[in-house]
């Protein structure tokens, strides 16, 4: 079975805090009653919808999409269900899963099953990520816009992204049970960018 945990781009989309700079803007540029054919722009924010983070939107100086491999967005995933946890998915919570080195780890939360923006939602705290890098996984995904919230200097990114860990933010996880899959991720090749959207699917195996 084939799941498709990418947002859809729309123009009522949900975006981070509701912003409304962060909506994307469609704008008809040519119609075939002027043009002969039908083209579109659109303007978007990169880290609206799905998409993945480099280290450069947090680390000045950090690394971004500049020459990137496609090898880390693809391999196996492990869906984890943490729909109980109402606040900060902590280490505490994160012992009592099988986590193993290289890893791609995706966490499904309360946040799957809103439609809407959640100012409260479950985010990944900073002791969390830690334990994720002593355990040396190579990604982590969350179905959130972001994969911390209210915590001062943005840690939990800092955390990750200092060891080379992809983040993944913005998946839809409604239907998609706990387990192991295979991811599929392909980013747009957008060159020397601190952030890429991407078409994220998960395949049973």
């Amino acid at each position: 079975m084939i799941y498709d945990i990418s947002m859809k781009i729309h123009p009522d989309m949900p975006v981070y805090k509701n912003r409304e700079e962060k909506k994307p803007v469609f704008e008809t540029v040519k119609t075939f009653e002027h043009d002969g054919v039908f083209e579109t722009n659109l303007t978007f924010n990169l880290h609206t919808g799905t998409h993945i983070d480099y280290p450069l939107h947090t680390i000045k100086g950090g690394y971004n999409s500049y020459n990137h491999s496609l090898e880390p967005f693809l391999g196996t995933a492990k869906v984890i269900d943490v729909t109980h946890v109402k606040d900060g998915i902590t280490e505490n919570e994160l012992i009592h899963h099988d986590i193993q080195e290289n890893d791609f780890i995706i966490f499904k939360t309360k946040n799957s099953f809103s439609e809407k923006f959640l100012f409260d939602f479950t985010y990944l705290e900073k002791t969390g990520a830690r334990y994720l890098v002593e355990k040396k996984v190579r990604g982590v995904g969350i179905d959130a816009l972001g994969i911390e919230r209210d915590q001062p200097n943005h840690p939990t990114h800092d955390t990750l992204l200092s060891k080379d860990i992809i983040i993944l933010e913005g998946v839809r996880l409604k239907e998609v049970p706990e387990g192991l899959y295979e991811l599929i991720m392909l980013p747009l090749n957008i060159d020397d960018v601190e952030a890429l959207p991407v078409r994220a699917i998960l395949k049973t195996l």
